[in-house]
């Protein structure tokens, strides 16, 4: 069903006419001349087919008509009127549900601990959290903040605050290096047993950079390929093959020896990750707190 896009016309003034008592009085408290408001009840009579009130040069009475439609416009304004205080109070105060997407694996080895501790400082905030590695459509999912990871985000109509910077490394077990041999060249590990990231855009495909900016793509023969970045690590860590993740998730891994980097004289590729959101304007105070709590807990 339709809606009658000249509903409301004129109702603002009519109210303001009959609340002040008088054109004049009503078109100064509204800012506008006294023909336009004559203009306007004019219009509004006319389109309601009714005379609202009857004028004189002193004085305006409401017809009986005008005053049932008076009573019920002033309980729409009023109503108005409470639906906006509602909406800027919930826009100073955090409250309501958050929805959040993030990579499963970065959902627990860094924001396990601050999704907590932001429940306990907003307790008025609920958290719906889709951890997965898809790429999710922020607006079209409804989504209010989104986590990402990538060298350099799509450009894109979307907001995003950077939260902190690290590098991809290529590791092994020292177990695999001991029965397969460490390759010194990324070419050689065509010849290697790989473990790959089945949401990169080309997974069976590694790119390298030497020192001296010469670029070297290796087409790879997966052994495991997987949409699980923890299955990554475990598989690597049983001496199963050679992967590429970002350093962020190995944890401690590089300290005790359970892995060890592969090509340390070739660049490092960056990775950067990214809190993304629909809009800074109008944001709401949940989204807002959020934002500003992450980046104080986990930012650069």
């Amino acid at each position: 069903m339709a809606v009658n896009s000249t509903l409301l016309d004129g109702i603002v003034i009519f109210v303001e006419v009959i609340n002040a008592g008088s054109f004049t009085k009503a078109a100064d408290n509204i800012g506008h001349s006294t023909s336009y408001i004559s203009k306007e009840i004019n219009k509004l009579e006319e389109r309601l087919g009714v005379r609202l009130m009857n004028r004189t040069t002193r004085s305006i009475s409401l017809t009986p008509e005008g005053e049932l439609y008076f009573q019920q416009c002033q309980q729409i304004i009023n109503d108005a009127e409470q639906a906006e205080t509602s909406v800027n109070h919930h826009q100073l105060e955090p409250k309501g549900t958050l929805k959040i997407s993030c990579p499963v694996s970065f959902g627990f080895s860094h924001l396990r601990p601050v999704f907590s501790k932001f429940l306990q400082s907003f307790p008025q905030i609920n958290l719906e959290l889709d951890m997965s590695g898809r790429k999710v459509d922020i607006v079209a999912d409804g989504f209010d903040v989104v986590i990402r990871t990538a060298g350099q985000l799509e450009d894109s109509s979307l907001i995003s605050r950077h939260l902190f910077s690290s590098y991809g490394v290529t590791v092994a077990s020292p177990e695999y290096l001991s029965i397969h041999g460490r390759p010194e060249h990324p070419s050689e590990l065509s010849q290697h047993q790989t473990i790959t990231y089945s949401h990169m855009k080309a997974p069976n495909l590694w790119n390298y950079q030497t020192e001296q900016g010469e670029h070297i793509k290796v087409q790879l023969n997966s052994r495991v390929i997987t949409n699980s970045p923890e299955m990554e690590l475990e598989m690597a860590l049983a001496g199963r093959g050679i992967t590429r993740m970002p350093k962020f998730y190995l944890g401690a891994k590089l300290e005790t020896g359970e892995l060890v980097t592969l090509f340390d004289d070739y660049q490092k590729t960056p990775i950067n990750v990214y809190l993304v959101y629909a809009s800074r304007k109008h944001m709401s105070a949940k989204v807002r707190s959020f934002i500003d709590f992450v980046i104080d807990e986990l930012g650069d």
